[in-house]
């Protein structure tokens, strides 16, 4: 017979928290209103965020734009030298500064 009262218990429990009908309305009215309040300003807050997001965007083009705009030519293209991108020999002189060998 213990076990049966603790189940019943338990499934008691999971119901709502008042065993007044009028309460148990009043409960789902409330959480209807606040799950709907949550959504409008959720909604609201999505549209807020992304309006910032599309400015900032929007003002760092154009940022882009006028600096490359008022750089003009200024800037020369970057050019691959023939030698490094056919795999050609690189050509220099060198001089010996201190040779740490010949003390051994």
């Amino acid at each position: 017979m213990g076990k049966e009262s603790g189940l019943k218990y338990s499934s008691v429990n999971r119901g709502f928290p008042a065993g007044n009908p009028i309460a148990n309305i009043f409960v789902i009215i409330v959480g209807a209103l606040a799950i709907g309040a949550l959504i409008v300003l959720g909604f609201f807050a999505f549209v807020i965020v992304g309006s910032i997001v599309l400015i900032m965007a929007s003002i760092i083009g154009l940022r882009v734009w006028w600096f490359k705009r008022k750089m003009g030519g200024q800037i020369p293209p970057v050019r691959k030298s023939r030698s490094a991108s056919t795999g050609g020999v690189i050509e220099g002189e060198y001089q010996v500064v201190a040779d740490d060998r010949e003390g051994e």
